[in-house]
């Protein structure tokens, strides 16, 4: 056999590349068969009426074929076998289950349900927008999109949607319980009255202020620290890098962030447009991008800005911790912004967090670790 063939490494032509697509590829169609036969514990209510099944099962039948194929290219060009294998495994399965044309389940009431379908749709929009953009436009040409620690981060990424009853309904209880007392109806009518595109731009102001107090507060506490250090031990940047979050620093953010909202009682739609915003919108200022977007770094927080938030240098720590308008970061003396500069390193200082998801679930609750803050 040739040495191309025996390649056990992550370069071009050792089939690393062509196994991990083949993985995801079949992954993603297992995925979607399933929702298909048990959509009652396995996508959400709130979107089942929504989907085009045509689509999906169109999309299904593509991700089967792209298993099948870089499956078998990986497991020919690969000594270690593991990668073809188990994509071939998962689409094989896949297929014995129906494939694309696979029944679609009753739909039957159930106390719980896992977001596979948000998890699902979230990584295949996201990855189908973010790496062609990383790679054509790419602040570091030469990190890979298989990054060290991309694993841990994508298993963050699967947590939150998974787990999406749990994360909204979690969301939702600061305010309904503990903040009832401050609706005013005829306040929250005078704020529904106004155009969805004036609710938008307030959405936006009073978030990031909310969100503005309790990222600093995630610095500043000590204990609160222990969760957000699980955000910042990314020492790479990218879209993935974005979903690094512990779950009680997402819940707790959320949460009090959507405090003020409820309490103003803004229109759903701009609520909504909000929630679309945010989500690309913080995806988007992790990723591994060159764009400086310099007439409007005054306004909206960029890649660069909030690059430096994540920066390993020590001028750079305990700053820029708005999420969408830097004027908020300017107002309190937080702004960290050099001219034209970028950060050379990311990440905390001290030896590395450990990888892997229930490692850094557990880590908060285990003995304390020096770290930068």
């Amino acid at each position: 056999m040739s040495r191309l063939g025996q390649g056990t490494g992550t370069g071009f032509g050792s089939g690393w590349v062509s196994g991990v697509l083949a993985v995801m590829f079949a992954s993603l169609a297992t995925g979607g068969v399933l929702c298909l036969l048990f959509p009652w514990l396995l996508t959400t209510p709130d979107a089942r009426g929504h989907y085009p099944l045509g689509v999906v099962r169109l999309l299904i039948y593509a991700f089967l074929v792209a298993g099948f194929v870089l499956g078998a290219l990986s497991a020919i060009l690969r000594r270690a076998k593991t990668l073809g294998v188990a994509a071939l495994a998962l689409a094989t399965t896949a297929t014995l289950l129906g494939g694309s044309g696979a029944a679609v389940g009753d739909v039957e009431s159930a106390a719980g349900y896992l977001g596979l379908d948000w998890f699902l749709l979230n990584v295949l929009v996201l990855a189908l927008l973010f790496v062609p953009m990383e790679r054509l436009f790419a602040r570091l040409p030469a990190q890979p999109i298989f990054r060290p620690g991309w694993q841990t981060d994508l298993a963050h990424f699967a947590a939150s949607h998974l787990l999406v009853q749990v994360t909204v309904l979690l969301t939702l209880a600061p305010a309904t319980l503990f903040f009832a007392w401050a609706v005013r109806p005829a306040l929250q009518q005078a704020v529904q009255s106004q155009p969805l595109l004036l609710q938008f731009v307030e959405i936006v102001i009073v978030a990031d202020l909310a969100e503005y107090a309790v990222h600093r507060a995630f610095h500043r506490v000590p204990w609160l620290w222990r969760f957000h250090e699980i955000h910042h031990s990314a020492r790479a940047m990218d879209w993935l890098a974005s979903s690094r979050l512990h779950l009680l620093d997402i819940v707790v953010t959320r949460g009090l962030s959507f405090v003020p909202l409820y309490v103003l009682g803004f229109s759903p739609p701009a609520v909504y447009a909000y929630l679309v915003f945010v989500s690309f919108h913080a995806v988007f200022i992790h990723a591994n991008v060159r764009f400086r977007f310099r007439p409007i770094e005054w306004l909206i927080v960029t890649p660069r800005f909030h690059h430096w938030h994540h920066a390993a240098a020590p001028e750079a720590v305990d700053r820029n911790f708005a999420i969408h308008l830097p004027v908020i970061d300017r107002l309190f003396g937080t702004r960290y912004f050099p001219d034209g500069r970028w950060p050379d390193a990311y990440g905390l200082a001290g030896p590395p967090m450990p990888e892997g998801w229930l490692r850094q679930l557990v880590r908060p609750f285990a003995a304390r670790r020096p770290g930068v803050h």
